[in-house]
């Protein structure tokens, strides 16, 4: 279970400035699972010395006002898939700027940023990065143009809103057919929810297509989990492609590039993702993925008051299997970076991250989901007894106290790494 590592507070008098009286910061860069956790760290540990923002300020710098259950993007209903940023970081003091990130120069340590239509910049004293992953948008043609996903609250809201008005449009072969490219988790999880949201449309006979460039759909997922996660689908009437590339996308469907064509009104795109372009601003070789290498106390390798931690960065987690872009390394990715990035500044012993469980829960929509642990994937549960171990992680487990209380939100981000999720069945 959690245990939480106390800090010595600081003796009264001693500045931790250094004694000028000028105050230092720390800036966060994104308010996803890893920025979010690493902002109520930081403020969390320098309560525990008591020191405060008249010493050292803590900004967040984010896109939007919201933090967002990304996790949740692919479901019917997305009420309740935010959480309000000034909810959160407001009663901790973490101060707020809402604006796109474009640039971090290590050198001079300052961040620019874009908000309101303006260049902005802001120095920083310690950094943290974690600006996350996007969705990859390969050169395919019509791919940028015609597709949809479910990256972000705002494309999933755009995909919702196209399937209800699927009904409204003129009458076209693919009119209720939707092909989701991808047959990993995210694809899975969004096509297993889609013949429900066609039904909920008013289309009587939707037509559902998974398909993946790997010979079956759903391949990485371990050999418990497969056959569970092909039963799934039969079941939900989807119909699985394996071995297929798509060479092109236009607003009536996507072309194979064996020449097949698939009629289908609504393409959704879920294969693959980056890290967020500007980890090449660093001076630091990247993974394949284009993350930021980290030490297990997150801080970049080979720089003196950087640290990186969700998506955008990697390390081995266990001294052996490499950090996966997902909420469940991100957020203790999040908490240990808020915590040591303090504790860098101020020349305190910093505390490696280290986890030793794996586990993947997979939604398969109305069928229930299926429960895997380790890395080598042991099925653990399927069906309905899976699916209530998902809903409490999604709904529970990753969300930030919501009750706006200063203490609750602070004791939330201890150091400490989350037992694994509980199972049931």
């Amino acid at each position: 279970m959690r245990r939480s590592i106390p800090l010595t507070p600081t003796p009264s008098g001693i500045s931790a400035d250094g004694g000028d009286g000028v105050a230092q910061r720390i800036v966060v860069l994104g308010a996803g699972f890893a920025g979010l956790w690493s902002a109520i760290g930081a403020a969390r540990a320098l309560d525990e010395l008591g020191i405060g923002a008249d010493r050292v300020e803590i900004v967040a710098i984010d896109m939007t006002a919201w933090h967002s259950i990304r996790v949740r993007n692919y479901e019917a209903d997305l009420e309740g898939t935010r959480v309000s940023l000034d909810s959160v970081l407001g009663p901790i003091g973490v101060r707020r700027l809402e604006g796109e990130v474009t640039g971090v120069d290590v050198a001079g340590r300052t961040v620019a940023y874009a908000a309101n239509g303006a260049p902005h910049s802001i120095a920083y004293d310690r950094l943290v990065f974690a600006l996350g992953s996007r969705l990859a948008h390969p050169p395919i043609p019509g791919l940028a143009t015609h597709a949809f996903d479910v990256d972000t609250h705002a494309a999933a809201e755009r995909l919702n809103a196209h399937i209800a008005a699927l009904p409204h449009r003129a009458s076209s072969p693919g009119q209720s057919t939707v092909l989701v490219v991808g047959g990993g988790p995210t694809g899975i999880e969004a096509a297993t929810e889609i013949p429900g949201k066609l039904r909920a449309a008013g289309i009587a006979a939707p037509r559902v297509i998974l398909a993946d460039h790997a010979p079956r759909i759903g391949a990485d997922m371990g050999a418990g989990a497969l056959p569970v996660i092909e039963e799934a689908l039969a079941a939900l009437g989807i119909e699985a492609l394996g071995g297929v590339s798509v060479a092109a996308v236009d607003a009536e469907g996507a072309t194979l590039a064996t020449g097949e064509r698939i009629a289908a009104a609504t393409v959704v795109w879920c294969a693959g993702m980056q890290a967020h372009p500007l980890t090449a601003q660093f001076p630091v070789e990247r993974d394949r993925l284009g993350r930021l290498p980290v030490e297990p106390s997150l801080k970049i390798k080979g720089l003196a008051a950087e640290f990186a931690a969700g998506d955008a960065a990697w390390f081995l987690v266990d001294g052996v299997h490499c950090s996966v872009m997902s909420c469940q390394h991100g957020r203790p990715m999040g908490r240990f970076a808020g915590h040591n990035v303090v504790c860098n500044l101020l020349d305190r012993p910093m505390l490696p991250l280290r986890i030793d469980w794996y586990t993947t829960i997979l939604d398969l929509g109305p069928w229930g989901a299926v429960y895997t642990e380790g890395w080598d994937r042991q099925l653990v549960s399927q069906g309905s007894a899976a699916k209530r171990t998902k809903e409490i992680i999604n709904r529970e487990r990753i969300y930030p106290p919501r009750s706006g209380k200063r203490r609750e939100i602070l004791d939330s981000a201890g150091p400490t790494v989350q037992a694994p999720p509980v199972r049931f069945g």
